[in-house]
């Protein structure tokens, strides 16, 4: 995966509202949590039917996503998910946005109660 910044496309963002909002409305869309299987059990967006596909596995698992849906990926602070987004927009796909903040700032914007890690 691409990790300098030299020719990295510019990755538009949603913020947590903004995602919790088509989420209330049901719009159509895919959550991509790219962060280690164990870090899903200690916090999480609410089920919305998210693939988990870690970081360093998505290069090799690009085939299990849609290009033509509505991609948002997250993370914990959103570098991470920032990355994959990129190397996804660097790969042909045009439908992807970096969660801003990750879920730290999901917890901080949405939902206090989501415990912090």
């Amino acid at each position: 995966m691409q990790t300098d910044n030299t020719h990295t496309p510019e990755v538009p963002e949603l913020t947590p509202t903004e995602l919790k909002d088509r989420l209330d409305r049901d719009e159509r869309l895919a959550l991509l949590d790219v962060r280690e299987p164990h870090e899903y059990a200690l916090a999480d967006l609410p089920e919305a039917g998210q693939l988990r596909i870690p970081m360093r596995q998505v290069p090799g698992r690009v085939s299990e996503l849609d290009p033509e849906t509505d991609l948002v990926i997250y993370c914990r602070s959103g570098a991470r998910s920032g990355r994959v987004a990129a190397h996804l927009l660097a790969n042909g796909f045009r439908r992807v946005w970096n969660l801003k903040g990750g879920l730290l700032r999901w917890r901080e914007d949405v939902d206090p109660t989501l415990r912090p890690y």
